[in-house]
C-alpha cells in the first residue's frame, strides 16, 4: 500500500481553500467546510463498513488540485511557465468524471482550480 504525502500548506492546499471560496455560490456555505474536512481526511484510511460518498464537491476540489499541481510541474520541467489551457487539457483527461456532480461545475472547478495554481506558482 503507498503511502501519500499530507497535504501541506503548499499550492494544492491554497488552490483547494480558493476554489472553495470562489465556487461558495454552486456548494453553498459549507462548502470551505467540506474542502477542510477533505484536506484533514485525506490520508485517512475509511472503517471497512463505512458508508463513503464517492464523490462531494469538497473532495472534488481537493483532488483536482491535487492532480492539476501534479501536472503542472511535471509541464513545468518541460517549459519554464506552462499555459492553463494545456494544464487545464491534461487535468480533464487525467481526471475521472465525477458521478454526482454535473459536467459543466467540475469543469469550473477545474478551470478555477488551474488558474490558482498558476496564479500561486507567479508569487
Amino acid at each position: 500500500m503507498t503511502e501519500q504525502t499530507p497535504v501541506t500548506d503548499g499550492p494544492v492546499k491554497r488552490a483547494a481553500r480558493a476554489a472553495a471560496r470562489r465556487l461558495a455560490s454552486v456548494g453553498g456555505p459549507r462548502l470551505e467546510t467540506d474542502v477542510e474536512a477533505a484536506l484533514y481526511n485525506r490520508n485517512a484510511q475509511p472503517e471497512p463498513d463505512q458508508y463513503l460518498d464517492p464523490v462531494t464537491l469538497g473532495s472534488l476540489i481537493v483532488s483536482t488540485a491535487t492532480l492539476a499541481w501534479t501536472v503542472f510541474k511535471d509541464l513545468r520541467s518541460k517549459t519554464l511557465k506552462p499555459k492553463a489551457d494545456i494544464v487545464a487539457r491534461r487535468v480533464r483527461i487525467e481526471l475521472p468524471p465525477a458521478e454526482d456532480i454535473s459536467p459543466a461545475v467540475q469543469d469550473r472547478v477545474i478551470e478555477i482550480i488551474v488558474e490558482e495554481i498558476i496564479n500561486d506558482s507567479d508569487e
